[in-house]
């Protein structure tokens, strides 16, 4: 795995539902595909791995939802992906 960060044991659970809460927050398609591309990047080159995650973000630039998400960061809102 890849360490997020580190917090005391007693802190664990918390901690852990609130990264939870962050990543559930988020546009399910879009998380699965970074997961996606940065396994993806693990037998490449740094260079090819830039390329290709330089790709992947240039296509989901074209994402309807991309749209809201990028209108509710400058509106200071929560995005709609409904």
């Amino acid at each position: 795995g890849l360490v997020n960060r580190a917090v005391p044991s007693q802190a664990l659970a918390a901690e852990t539902r609130a990264l939870a809460e962050t990543v559930a927050a988020k546009l399910s398609a879009a998380v699965k595909i970074g997961k996606r591309v940065f396994y993806d990047q693990i037998e490449m080159t740094r260079a090819a791995a830039y390329d290709h995650a330089a790709q992947v973000m240039v296509e989901n630039m074209l994402w309807r939802d991309t749209e809201e998400g990028i209108a509710a960061f400058l509106d200071k809102r929560k995005p709609d992906w409904g």
